[in-house]
Formats: C-alpha cells, sequence, structure tokens
C-alpha cells in the first residue's frame, strides 16, 4: 500500500483562539499565537485502485491576504491540485473512488475533475450545496458496524475505513486505513483538529456545527491513537504530511516539537474576501458593487452560513 499527501497551498498559519477556543472562548487565547499552516490532501493506492481523501480547494480560489488580527491563513499557492496529483505520477483517471471527508469547499472544490470515480459521502451531507451537480455520489450509511471504538463505519476497500464522526460538521467523517503488514493505523481526518497542537492539548476549533458530537468525535480520537500504533494527517497542517513521512505514531503524552511559523508573504488587496471555512469567494463586482465592509453585520457566508468574522481579504 502507498500513501501519498497532495500539496497545494503553504507557508500559512493558524492562531491559538481559532484552534483552541471552541468550548472556553477564543477570547481566552492569545491571536499573536500561531502555528504553522498548509493545505493538502491525500492518495492511497491499494494496489488494486487509486483512492482519494478530498480534492482541494475550488480552482481559481485567489489566496488570502492576512493582517496581524486575521485568525487563520490558509497560505500560498504552491502548485495546482491536479498537477500536484500528477507529480506523484498519477493521472486523473486513474482515480476509482473519493472519499469525502466533510462538505466544505476546501475538502470537495475539485470533485468535478473525477467525473468517473465513486464519491463516498455521509448520507447527512449528501444534499450540500456544495455537492450539487454531481451524479456520481455513493450515499455512505455505515452499515460495517463498529470499528474498534468508532460504532459507525464503513469498508470503502479492503482496510479502508470510512467512519462517522460527527462534529465540525453534522455529516463530517474521517478514515483510517490499517496497514496490517506494518502493524499501524494511518488517521486521515479533515478539521477534527486543524493542528496537532489541539490533538495534544484535547482542544476544539471555533468551527463546529455541533459542539458536543465535535468533543465527542475528538474523544474517540485520542482513546483510538492511545490505544493504537496511529500515523495521524490532517489536512492543514504541515504536521500531516511530516508525520506521514516519519511513520511517526502520535504519542499523546510526548507531543512533537512545534516548530514556529515563518515570515508570512502580504500581497496587494482584490476587494475580494474568502470564507476560511468553505472557501466561499465575495466579490463585490458580483454583488452590485457592495464592498463586503458594507454588507450588515449579521451578514452570513451563502455557502456555509459562518459570519464575516471568518473571512479573509483576498
Amino acid at each position: 500500500m502507498i500513501i501519498k499527501a497532495i500539496h497545494f497551498r503553504k507557508n500559512g498559519f493558524y492562531t491559538a483562539p481559532f484552534i483552541f477556543g471552541g468550548e472556553d472562548g477564543p477570547e481566552n487565547y492569545d491571536i499573536k499565537e500561531r502555528y504553522r499552516g498548509s493545505l493538502q490532501n491525500y492518495l492511497i493506492d491499494t494496489g488494486k485502485e487509486v483512492i482519494l481523501v478530498d480534492t482541494a480547494i475550488p480552482k481559481g480560489t485567489p489566496e488570502e491576504v492576512p493582517n496581524e488580527n486575521s485568525p487563520m491563513f490558509t497560505g500560498l499557492d504552491s502548485i495546482d491540485y491536479i498537477d500536484g496529483l500528477k507529480q506523484l505520477g498519477y493521472m486523473p483517471e486513474q482515480v476509482s473512488k473519493i472519499i469525502l471527508t466533510h462538505k466544505h469547499g476546501d475538502h470537495s472544490g475539485r470533485l468535478k475533475d473525477f467525473p468517473n470515480a465513486q464519491i463516498f459521502v455521509n448520507e447527512d451531507e449528501c444534499c450540500a450545496d456544495e455537492l450539487k451537480g454531481l451524479n456520481n455520489i455513493v450515499s455512505v450509511k455505515f452499515k460495517s458496524g463498529a470499528f474498534y471504538n468508532f460504532p459507525d463505519t464503513e469498508e470503502i476497500a479492503p482496510s479502508v475505513h470510512m467512519i462517522k464522526a460527527k462534529g465540525h460538521t453534522n455529516g463530517n467523517s474521517m478514515v483510517i486505513v490499517e496497514d496490517k503488514e506494518e502493524g499501524i493505523f494511518y488517521m486521515f481526518q479533515g478539521d477534527i483538529t486543524y493542528t496537532d497542537e489541539a490533538l495534544y492539548r484535547n482542544k476544539l476549533s471555533v468551527v463546529y456545527e455541533d459542539l458536543k458530537e465535535a468533543r465527542i468525535t475528538l474523544d474517540r480520537v485520542r482513546e483510538f491513537v492511545c490505544k493504537h500504533p496511529t500515523v495521524y494527517m490532517g489536512t492543514h497542517t504541515p504536521q500531516g504530511p511530516e508525520n506521514l513521512e516519519a511513520k511517526r505514531i502520535i504519542d499523546l503524552n510526548n507531543p512533537v516539537e512545534t516548530i514556529p511559523v515563518g515570515d508570512i508573504t502580504f500581497k496587494t488587496k482584490t476587494g475580494k474576501y474568502v470564507c476560511s471555512i468553505c472557501g466561499y469567494v465575495y466579490d463585490p463586482a458580483k454583488n452590485n458593487g457592495i464592498a463586503f465592509d458594507d454588507l450588515p453585520e449579521d451578514w452570513k457566508c451563502p455557502r456555509c452560513k459562518q459570519p464575516k468574522t471568518k473571512f479573509n481579504e483576498a
């Protein structure tokens, strides 16, 4: 079995209020405390088929323009997602299955580039706006029973398990691959945590649809990694690919040393704003010339219903 990371944005950051403040409030954390951010998804080559876990941001999504008070910054484009796939030696037509962790655009943005692949989606998210127009969706009902301490699972391919992980969204899922030859597990998660520091510190982010369920999911993840040798791989942190490259087993009692965030590149503003949660782009030119700052304070993202505060300048 071959597992690879498909990189497409680098040199971003996430602040402590954003990644730790879900339960005890972002006001209890320092926004100047930053942790490395990036964007990547993952590929699983079983030897018989090629499976993707999520598919990047929509093509053409502009880079954000962070400032000192930005809660997060997804980073700078490093390569187009499909080009990144090809760079690993795979063509889009080789992909037979895609497992979607959740609906948000930074995970579902390139699904239309794989019309011949089956897209496995938690049945609770099949009707999401981000998935409209796709006729290759397979609704997952989690009928395979329990997988260790996770009660609702579906085996998508031999040893490739899609797991219900409600909280971040109501239809959130994750993936665990069991490598029986190596005796280890590979855990692919979307936004259960944005960085590994949140996993070690047992903290939830400020982005969730069901806080109670998000806590249950994180508790189950922590219980699993305590009992089983697990390589933990996230979407929003370079720690995911680093864990994969090193085959680093998560040890909650011995956190990996945090690497400081490097210099942030600032660019010219375009007047557009990007939702940090789902990738929706607010463009004044497409909204009767109304500047983002002039929108009502209770205005929300048309796609994921997050408030204005979750948008970054582009």
